[in-house]
């Protein structure tokens, strides 16, 4: 885990992508790696969300991770088809040891204290903070930031360029995940030059703000 977390603080922003067609992998990996965007998650909110990991897996320069995992059987699916993280919408503690017997890194989602202190007592320290936006985005995570100074995480959900800046300032704020550079109607009507722009900007943005963040 140690070293994706230093992959995540490196590249700060992670594309959360639902995928409809299988024959859409490799222009979308195309924009999104050219775009400067390489870790990637791929939810299994679609009938070939399994198939289109197999085959972003096998492209050269990208890692691929599986989101909106939601049990341990969905965990084990998506690592046997080349996932090389997992992302869950909660903390579900079969799924977290799971991936860990695997040596797989997982972000499970958590909102609470509660849920935090399970993740921590579990041997984790990067937990996914979704749907911020809903939980009170950015004044959360600086008040969860008092409490848990050795946690970080990567808010997901209602985050988009106006307010990524924001997010990424929070020193307990590794990266972020959002679907804006890559949305579901773009992909499904093939503007992978608007795919490959919207990246481009998202990737600037994360890395002017990771180097601000430095800074101050």
């Amino acid at each position: 885990m140690h070293d994706f977390a230093a992959q995540l603080a490196e590249v700060r922003l992670v594309p959360v992508l639902a995928i409809d067609k299988l024959e859409t992998v490799p222009q979308l990996m195309e924009a999104l790696q050219t775009g400067g965007l390489s870790v990637l998650e791929i939810t299994l909110r679609t009938e070939a969300a399994l198939a289109a990991i197999q085959a972003a897996a096998q492209l050269p320069g990208l890692t691929i991770g599986a989101g909106t995992v939601c049990s341990r059987d969905q965990a084990a699916a998506a690592i046997d088809a080349g996932a090389r993280f997992i992302v869950a919408p909660g903390f579900d503690a079969a799924t977290v040891r799971y991936c860990q017997d695997r040596s797989v890194p997982i972000i499970p989602g958590c909102v609470t204290p509660t849920e935090i202190m399970a993740a921590m007592n579990a041997g984790l320290n990067v937990v996914k903070f979704f749907p911020a936006s809903v939980y009170g985005g950015k004044a959360a995570l600086e008040a969860l930031g008092g409490p848990f100074p050795g946690l970080h995480f990567v808010p997901t959900g209602g985050i988009d360029l106006n307010n990524l800046a924001e997010y990424l300032s929070l020193p307990n704020v590794l990266a972020c995940g959002g679907s804006w550079m890559a949305r579901r109607q773009d992909v499904a009507a093939g503007d992978f030059a608007v795919i490959r722009r919207l990246a481009a900007q998202a990737a600037a943005e994360a890395q002017h703000a990771g180097k601000a963040a430095r800074k101050g």
